[in-house]
């Protein structure tokens, strides 16, 4: 969760933050420019002289006292041509100096002439390194107030307009902090109920239209493929629909389709122990999407969204689905399960089908899907495939653009060939060639003629190890990938 944010643009109060933080490149620290005011180029002197403070990227030096009226500077280094990320890492390692030192207060400076684009990266990362999952822990120091006020000086854009950004990337952080929440949840809290109940709520709150099927309905309109995926848990399914309409009243939605397995045991064809904690962030997929309806109907977008989220629990048990079990989709096909593990295609099957029953201009859809994205991709990107080249290719774009890269892999027809069963019209798995290809396979099965796009996000949904912008647990990938993908469709 993120602690309450207040912004400030007036240059006489924000001496009340005490500490004044400065981003610059090293061509600039070398040439003498950039600093604020003659008295922090008094003192950095010596500094660049004896080059105890070069301004690499991600390097950062603080300055007591340096300032007249006793402010503090805080020096952010952003390397040569410094681009999106050196800003966004920048800002995130700023915020985590001052929280050490308690800072309820804080002042990021930009020199005359910094571009909007800056402003927009500063504010991502001191927003993203805000977050924290905590309020499980009674015996943690908390580095965190209740409330920060952020003083931000931009002498290029006017007041309203950095009003403006400031609260447009609030909103967005706090959609990402939203999916974090909700991935970083335990699952003996966040059943299939749980994430049903969060979809109301939001609902409520910012009047977007909500229809949750429970396994009654769900048996009744022939969900088999995702029921079959649940039998085995004694919490049972949803399938959470959220609908927000901010375009014209005639024109087709965009579906937006999250894997939601709320804990992933892998069912009869168990997971090793190691690491099944993790498996509580299976349904990361579904938090994003729930994440870009808020932000999206916060923002008030010119579009119109479906938010589509199949909800089911993973677990062995006498009542569990086998391997070698047929059953049928909603899409009248047959599948034959060959590894209770494949379990998210399957539900998505059936997902991605109702969708597609909707006649949106296009489906995307997003899953922790396949261990090989990560053996492929590792944990620096997340795959990108489908059956429309103009929708992949803008949606990679956005991803540049934000820092959530996707990349591309094939999808030729010859990997359907792996899925062929001698006893169905599918198997759920096609051998460990291509694993993540076809997965992805399985799923062109079901979206019918519709523009379709795939994030396989196993590898980036997750921080082991926490960086800047990032604590360790849920990173809420996709969030800003999506919004900025569809900020970017309505400005043309």
């Amino acid at each position: 969760m993120l602690p309450e944010v207040r912004w400030d643009f007036d240059p006489q109060r924000a001496v009340a933050a005490l500490w004044r933080v400065v981003f610059i490149g090293s061509d600039d620290w070398q040439a003498g420019r950039g600093l604020p005011d003659a008295a922090s180029e008094r003192r950095c002197t010596d500094l660049r002289e004896q080059q105890l403070f070069r301004a690499k990227d991600g390097e950062v030096l603080a300055l007591y006292g340096c300032r007249e009226g006793g402010e503090h500077l805080l020096l952010v280094g952003l390397g040569d041509a410094p681009r999106a990320r050196q800003w966004r890492q920048g800002a995130a390692k700023a915020v985590a100096c001052l929280r050490e030192r308690q800072c309820k207060q804080w002042c990021f400076e930009l020199a005359p002439g910094a571009a909007p684009d800056c402003v927009a990266w500063i504010l991502d990362g001191c927003l993203l390194e805000l977050y924290r999952f905590d309020h499980y822990r009674h015996d943690v120091e908390q580095k965190l107030p209740a409330s920060v006020t952020i003083h931000l000086l931009s002498p290029s854009l006017p007041e309203d307009e950095l009003e403006s950004m400031a609260r447009q990337r609030l909103v967005i952080a706090q959609g990402v902090a939203l999916a974090r929440d909700l991935v970083n949840e335990p699952s003996n809290v966040k059943t299939p109920a749980y994430l049903a109940q969060q979809a109301w709520d939001l609902a409520a709150e910012l009047g977007l239209k909500a229809t949750i099927l429970g396994p009654a309905a769900l048996k009744e309109q022939g969900f088999g493929a995702l029921l079959a995926v649940a039998q085995g848990s004694a919490q049972p399914p949803r399938l959470i629909v959220l609908e927000y309409g901010g375009g014209e009243q005639d024109e087709a939605p965009l579906a937006l389709v999250g894997k939601g397995v709320t804990f992933d045991s892998g069912g009869i064809s168990l997971k090793p122990g190691e690491n099944m904690d993790q498996m509580k962030m299976d349904m990361a997929g579904g938090a994003v999407v729930l994440a870009v309806l808020q932000t999206a109907a916060r923002l008030k977008l010119p579009v119109n969204l479906i938010g589509v989220v199949p909800a089911v629990e993973n677990m062995p048990s006498g009542q569990a689905t086998r391997p070698g079990d047929i059953v049928m989709a909603l899409s009248g096909r047959s599948i034959e399960i060959l590894n209770t593990d494949a379990e998210g295609r399957l539900i998505l099957a059936d997902a991605l089908h109702w969708a597609a029953q909707k006649k949106p201009r296009a489906i995307i859809d997003l899953a922790t899907l396949t261990g090989a994205c990560i053996i492929a991709l590792g944990h620096h990107a997340a795959a990108v495939l489908g059956s429309d080249e103009g929708l992949l290719k803008v949606l990679q774009e956005a991803g540049e653009r934000c820092g959530e890269r996707l990349w591309p892999l094939p999808l030729f027809e010859d990997y359907r060939e792996q899925l062929k069963s001698k006893v169905a019209d599918l198997k759920n798995i096609g051998g460990k060639a291509a694993g993540t290809i076809t997965a992805a396979a399985f799923l062109s099965h079901f979206v019918a003629d519709c523009p379709w796009a795939h994030l396989d996000i196993a590898g980036t949904a997750w921080e082991e190890q926490g960086k800047p912008g990032q604590p360790a647990g849920a990173t809420g990938f996709g969030v800003r990938l999506l919004v900025d993908y569809l900020l970017e469709q309505a400005s043309r």
